[in-house]
């Protein structure tokens, strides 16, 4: 495919896959890393799937441009900013600069359906793969939920469905990823610390409908007008989901029901009241799903069976334990203010918020106006604590509390609330700096709250 080395940047998990992809089907890699503290032999060891490792070189600490020459084009890891110092020297010697979706893509040799959004993306994407799981065997199931898609699309056949949950970091760098259907679930400020403004990061979201065509189709958040800003510039065949609207087309709620609606034509799919997901914003996710699945060729009944048995996904408003008569809730996976207002809305009791993190130049005024009288105290760790509490001040809420870790957040928690009270992480900020992950940071409050 490539007529000299590919140069894959990036040791983390992403790039390793690029690597072994790239090895397996013959290319010569040349994977790069910043990280001086790290050793190019244990990199080496740490690439799976691949049985000759001759083909790939791992090279540590400067990109020089010796390296560069020898190479057709860069694999980019999307936790790195395109505009990071060395890949602005590899765009102006002129090499492509591909995203690891790309890379993959260009492998892939079935149907693919790839969701995008700032929240709700990993629900959406985990129920759209089990309901093609269930009408075909053959689905792979990749992405920004956890699994490389380099990890899979060189297995993938012309029977095969590839369910892809894509983030603005991986579509910063697409060149011909086109999936069937696309699904735009909303766009609100998120990465603007990355994207630098938020016309930059819906242009990133837009770009998942980029190469589509008339036979495909996009399906849209009706009720989102940032979304449906979008619209106009999209190619391929609109298909619009509404929590709040009945659609002349599309998918919807009525009487208490999901419908789709073509033409003269309308299926009820299920009842609202069947699906076991807390929140209005899983009622948006359960419809776009419902969507993304039709349009992809699924049969209704096996969209309604799916759906009611589906309970989720890990660290979304995951219920971990009841102490003391009070509920405790993880949803790690709020790593924006407008996932963390969602999760407020879909409680239904007087709860005590445990939030901070990371600080990517969010605003947290909306979140705070969304307490709506429902929040005891909120807990506050991490790098943003001290602007969420003056944020917080600001609109009036003072009872705010600071503390130094996840785990005396949870204690204090434990020692403040009252039966009937519910106990909520849900940062609204990503887990860096204190945390590998969001998923290391639900993990470790899961424990905690195990361990009352």
């Amino acid at each position: 495919m490539f007529d000299k080395k590919v140069l894959v940047a990036g040791s983390g998990k992403s790039g390793l896959c690029a690597s072994a992809l790239l090895a397996r089907n013959g290319e010569k890699v040349i994977l790069f890393d910043e990280n001086k503290n790290l050793k190019p032999e244990d990199v080496l060891a740490k690439i799976e799937d691949v049985e000759n490792k001759d083909n790939i070189e791992v090279y540590i600490g400067e990109l020089t441009d010796e390296i560069i020459s020898q190479c057709s084009i860069m694999v980019i890891s999307p936790g790195i900013p395109v505009d990071a110092k060395f890949a602005l020297k590899v765009k102006e010697a002129g090499l492509p600069i591909w995203s690891e979706i790309e890379l993959a893509y260009n492998y892939e040799k079935g149907v693919v359906a790839a969701i995008t959004g700032t929240n709700g993306k990993t629900t959406t994407t985990t129920l759209v793969g089990e309901i093609i799981k269930a009408w075909n065997e053959e689905t792979y199931v990749v992405g920004n939920i956890g699994i490389p898609y380099t990890k899979l699309s060189d297995g993938t056949t012309d029977k095969s469905v590839t369910v892809a949950e894509i983030s603005s970091f991986q579509l910063e760098t697409i060149v011909s990823f086109k999936p069937h259907v696309s699904a735009i679930l909303n766009v609100t400020p998120d990465h603007l610390d990355r994207h630098y403004t938020f016309e930059n990061y819906a242009k990133c979201k837009l770009d998942i409908t980029k190469n589509q065509t008339k036979d495909d189709y996009a399906v849209l958040n009706y009720d989102d007008p940032e979304t449906m800003k979008l619209a106009d510039k999209i190619e391929a065949k609109k298909i619009y989901f509404s929590r709040e609207k009945l659609l002349d087309e599309g998918v919807f709620v009525e009487d208490g029901k999901i419908v789709i609606k073509e033409a003269d034509n309308k299926i009820n799919v299920l009842s609202l009241a069947d699906i076991k997901l807390l929140g209005t914003h899983n009622t948006e996710n359960v419809l776009a799903a419902v969507a993304v699945s039709y349009y992809m060729g699924v049969p209704v009944d096996v969209i309604e069976k799916v759906c009611v048995e589906f309970k989720g996904v890990e660290h979304r408003i995951e219920y971990v334990k009841t102490v003391n008569g009070v509920a405790y809730y993880n949803d790690s996976k709020g790593t924006n203010p407008d996932a963390a207002i969602k999760a407020i809305k879909a409680m239904t009791t007087t709860t005590l918020l445990i939030g901070g993190g990371y600080d990517k130049q969010s605003s947290y005024d909306e979140w705070i106006e969304a307490f709506d009288n429902k929040v005891k105290y909120l807990v506050l760790l991490g790098q943003t604590a001290k602007n969420i509490t003056e944020c917080a001040h600001g609109h009036g809420f003072t009872k705010t509390i600071t503390v130094e870790s996840l785990k005396d957040a949870v204690k204090f928690c434990y020692e403040n609330a009252q039966p009937g009270d519910a106990v909520l992480l849900s940062p609204a900020c990503a887990s860096w700096g204190m945390f590998e992950n969001y998923e290391q940071r639900g993990n470790m409050f899961k424990e905690y709250v195990r361990e009352l």
